[in-house]
């Protein structure tokens, strides 16, 4: 792991464990990476920046790396069109310094320990940025989480933002880009990156010691987030999805509301720590739910069964098929993501999963 290096509160640079690595070793999203590394080459990559996606899906690695390409010592540069027509070597002084963050010309901006991000913190890195690069080519000002500037820290980023340093190049960072201001977000061209699928995500297990089949029932219940995948033991993915089919076949085999309601227990397996480690154990069983729903729909129109999340199910799932085939399993799959919804809204575990299991 590498070094960030921190803008904090206080104005003191910090430095935490990170990772960067070059276009080309960026899982999935290989259109945005594509146009980053045409605008880098071509010299026309916007000032400013919103790269706007789930958490965990890659945004903050495609902005290092983007950094990477800028300052590069020896840029890899091909012509050919399945390539990138520019990217950083991952090897030179400045590839490595950045990799490590502690390159002068990076910064990099976050919530403190309050959550948000100050005024204090965003008056620090315009100051800096107002400045040619120390050593490198371009400076790159990379603001994560940045839906946490407070209103007013945003509003100091406005002229900048509007007028930025020849030499500076700015990119926001967030998976909630309606909550900055329209100000911020009509002066930054903004960049989608999408959920990874779930193909993506089982390479990328794979390559980091994986098996295959581990692999492929993490990146199924993953919700398309690779830092998900990384963060969460593959045990406990694959004993969610376990939980998660159980609970679809009992209410597939009952339409009485008491048993079903008794069933609803199981989706509360290793619940009771209460607060928000409930509500994420039980995001997390339905989370597997959906996925299955979505396989249990991709058998039920005959579709290509490669493409399956939980292939290594596919008998359990052509039983459930039976009942949630259709107008039911779209029932179910909308019944489970307003389940998550409310989870996100601070409910009750209880509350949502008996609500749930009555609606299956």
């Amino acid at each position: 792991m590498s070094h960030a290096a921190i803008i904090a509160a206080n104005g003191d640079t910090i430095h935490l464990e990170r990772s960067a690595m070059p276009f080309r070793d960026v899982v999935g999203h290989r259109r945005l990476v594509g146009l980053l590394s045409r605008s880098v080459r071509r010299e026309s990559l916007p000032p400013s920046l919103i790269f706007a996606g789930p958490d965990g899906v890659g945004k903050r690695l495609a902005a290092l790396a983007t950094a990477q390409a800028l300052n590069c010592i020896a840029p890899l540069v091909s012509d050919v069109p399945e390539q990138m027509e520019i990217d950083a070597c991952g090897v030179c002084a400045a590839c490595t310094r950045i990799a490590r963050n502690v390159h002068p010309d990076i910064l990099i901006v976050e919530p403190g320990d309050n959550g948000s991000i100050k005024i204090d913190q965003v008056r620090e890195i315009v100051e800096r940025a107002a400045y040619r690069p120390f050593e490198g080519r371009r400076r790159v000002v990379i603001v994560d989480q940045a839906d946490a500037l407070v209103p007013a820290a945003q509003n100091a980023l406005l002229k900048t933002l509007e007028e930025p340093p020849s030499a500076s190049v700015f990119i926001l960072i967030t998976s909630r880009p309606d909550v900055l201001l329209p100000t911020v977000r009509s002066r930054c061209p903004r960049l989608s990156f999408r959920p990874l699928g779930p193909a993506d995500i089982a390479a990328a297990l794979e390559a980091r010691g994986h098996s295959e089949a581990e692999a492929r029932a993490v990146a199924a219940t993953a919700d398309g987030s690779l830092g998900r995948a990384l963060e969460a033991h593959a045990g406990e993915l694959v004993e969610a999805r376990e939980v998660a089919q159980q609970a679809l076949a009992d209410a597939a085999a009952s339409d009485d509301p008491r048993r079903r309601i008794e069933g609803a227990k199981n989706l509360l397996a290793k619940t009771g720590a209460g607060g928000a480690s409930d509500r994420e154990q039980l995001a997390s069983h339905l989370r597997a739910m959906e996925s299955l729903l979505r396989d249990v729909e991709l058998l039920s129109t005959r579709a290509d069964v490669r493409a399956l999340a939980n292939p290594d199910v596919q008998p359990a799932l052509e039983r459930l098929v039976r009942t949630y085939e259709g107008e039911r399993g779209m029932r179910a799959f909308t019944a489970v993501d307003r389940a998550l919804m409310a989870l996100d809204r601070n409910a009750g575990v209880k509350i949502v999963a008996d609500w749930l299991v009555l609606q299956l």
